[in-house]
């Protein structure tokens, strides 16, 4: 977990050693680790945003392999991929995997809860709104087909949440990400993606849990 948490906070000199170190390959390791963050379920804590930032603002630098038109279409094709084979995953098995011990133990009873009342909330547009929180938008599809959602009805705002996400994250790395004052404090800024994107997550979880002790009272 330690070595996850530097990757992500100082993921910009990572991610450059890698691309120097596979070249082209490199590619291929950053839509896995989005494909797997989107579509495995159980692993909602790989790096998303901040890896769509880093990897823009790296392709603007000009002396590596990436190119941010490749970046931002392979982004936007695997988190799409992602969200549809989460949701075969929930519409074929979720139920049942969430009663055995691994389930349990990946995914909380209170993570499915607090998504689906984000869906309640906020209905159809839920899915575009789950792709910018991290662990929403990976239990986001999988609640999605365990509530019979309709997959047509999820892949059309699914389209409409990765392709906003992709372009979003990996443009503005590509226009912000080397102004001397985000090159400098780069560290800074990853964590302050990563605080922004959790903030919705964590004032959800402080609501239920307060409600829950109200209803107690």
């Amino acid at each position: 977990m330690q070595s996850l948490i530097d990757f992500i906070l100082h993921i910009d000199v990572h991610l450059a050693n890698i691309v120097n170190s596979f070249g082209i390959w490199s590619y291929a390791l950053m839509f896995f680790i989005v494909l797997i963050e989107t579509g495995a379920v159980i692993l909602p804590f790989l790096p998303g945003d901040s890896l769509l930032f880093a990897a823009g603002a790296l392709s603007a630098a000009g002396n590596n392999i990436l190119n941010v038109w490749a970046l931002w279409a392979g982004f936007f094709a695997v988190s799409l991929i992602g969200d549809s084979l989460n949701y075969m995953i929930g519409h074929t098995i979720g139920q049942r995997f969430l009663a055995t011990k691994i389930g349990s133990r990946f995914i909380k009873p209170q993570q499915v809860k607090d998504t689906e009342k984000f869906y309640e909330k906020h209905g159809a547009l839920a899915i575009i709104l789950a792709r910018y929180m991290p662990i929403i938008r990976t239990l986001a599809p999988f609640v999605a087909a365990t509530s019979d959602y309709s997959y047509l009805k999820f892949l059309k705002y699914s389209v409409l949440g990765t392709f906003s996400w992709a372009t979003i994250a990996v443009w503005a790395g590509f226009f912000f990400g080397n102004i001397p004052f985000v090159h400098q404090h780069f560290t800074l800024i990853i964590l302050a993606i990563v605080v922004v994107t959790l903030l919705p997550a964590v004032i959800a979880f402080l609501h239920t849990k307060i409600s829950s002790k109200k209803a107690e009272i």
